[in-house]
């Protein structure tokens, strides 16, 4: 599916997000009641933002977060969680890393855990790990930590050391030929992002290359006592920010003429690799793919954090919130019913004819 691009006319959010209606036709008001029904299926939503073709088209809070001294109301301006959301914001930092050629996806992925020459993990390439198809043997449970390799990794024995503790499990699989869902090859990748940027820091790279130019200022990333980030699960940012980089993605990783990321790789995260075993989901590149005949991605996290991208509506919509583990599949009924209102006959097809008219950045 296409990527569409900026509209000719609206302004880019690098400062400010351009303000825009809801189409003729979409009817939002429901979808956002459903939303923010603390006793409804999705249970606590803390924040929605839509934006359509470009411009902040609907936004809403709801909720509070414990501050230091007192519960803080949930607004525009406040960080929120990711969980493994940040995973998706990871494959970006090793596509910038990629398009400096300081990593090449193809070559054995430089862990120091797999260094002697009669490991078998040394076949474990930078591209398996962004795939998921590493082979290691971890297990991610959120609940029984009898079975749980995320539960000791992120709050037990590995937590000063994630990619170290991650980095040190056993082959389960031959790399490249199984699927596994794992917070742990997150923080395996993270490891080696800080090792190729070292001595300069992960914060600073992201900061710089990545959140800076697309106007991203809240977003803050937790690393361990090891300097490394815990991109499987540690970054806050607000609702508006997390739809920058969604925007970005949406985008083909150009953002107001300038390309923040490598020609190619927001189609290398969102072409289809997998099907999750566990409940036939769809994956590609630290990324969910929706198949829904639109081209939809998405971005998503513990208790049901999202960023969905629909390349063929120009949408973004995060969702940010608590929905226990067993709603999620009215979670995925909501996200689609979102996407779905803006799905009208006839303004998709008049739109690209209208861009195609006015002669529209490539």
């Amino acid at each position: 599916m296409p990527l569409p691009s900026q509209p000719i006319g609206v302004g880019w959010p690098t400062e400010q997000w351009p303000d825009g209606n809801v189409a003729s036709g979409v009817d939002l008001a429901p979808l956002l009641a459903a939303a923010f029904d603390d006793l409804g299926p999705l249970s606590a939503t803390h924040a929605v933002v839509v934006v359509h073709r470009g411009c902040l088209v609907a936004e809403r809070y709801q909720g509070a977060v414990e501050g230091f001294d007192r519960a803080e109301p949930v607004t525009c301006d406040t960080p929120l969680p990711s969980w493994s959301m940040a995973k998706s914001v990871l494959h970006a930092g090793v596509g910038i890393l990629v398009g400096d050629g300081r990593l090449d996806p193809a070559a054995p992925a430089p862990v120091p855990e797999w260094r002697t020459a009669d490991d078998p993990r040394r076949a474990i390439t930078t591209e398996h790990l962004l795939e998921m198809r590493d082979g290691l043997d971890f297990c991610e449970d959120y609940v029984d930590d009898r079975v749980s390799d995320v539960l000791p990794m992120l709050f037990g024995p590995g937590r000063d050391d994630v990619a170290h503790f991650a980095a040190d499990r056993p082959l389960a699989a031959e790399p490249g030929t199984r699927f596994n869902y794992s917070s742990g090859t997150s923080n395996v990748l993270a490891g080696v992002v800080a090792r190729t940027l070292a001595p300069a820091g992960t914060e600073e790279f992201l900061a710089g290359r990545l959140f800076a130019p697309i106007g991203v200022k809240s977003a803050r990333p937790q690393l361990d006592a090891a300097g490394t980030w815990v991109a499987s699960s540690f970054l806050h940012a607000t609702a508006r920010d997390f739809a920058r980089f969604g925007l970005l993605y949406l985008r083909d990783g150009v953002w107001d003429g300038t390309r923040i990321l490598p020609e190619g790789w927001v189609d290398h995260a969102r072409r289809f690799r997998s099907f999750d075993p566990s409940d036939g989901a769809l994956y590609g590149a630290h990324w969910w793919l929706e198949n829904d005949g639109r081209g939809t991605f998405r971005a998503s996290g513990y208790d049901g954090q999202s960023i969905t991208v629909c390349p063929a509506l120009d949408l973004v919509v995060v969702r940010l919130g608590k929905t226990p583990a067993e709603r999620y599949p009215d979670l995925s009924a909501w996200r689609s019913a979102m996407v779905d209102a803006f799905d009208l006959p006839g303004q998709n097809r008049d739109r690209n004819e209208r861009q195609g008219d006015s002669g529209a950045e490539p």
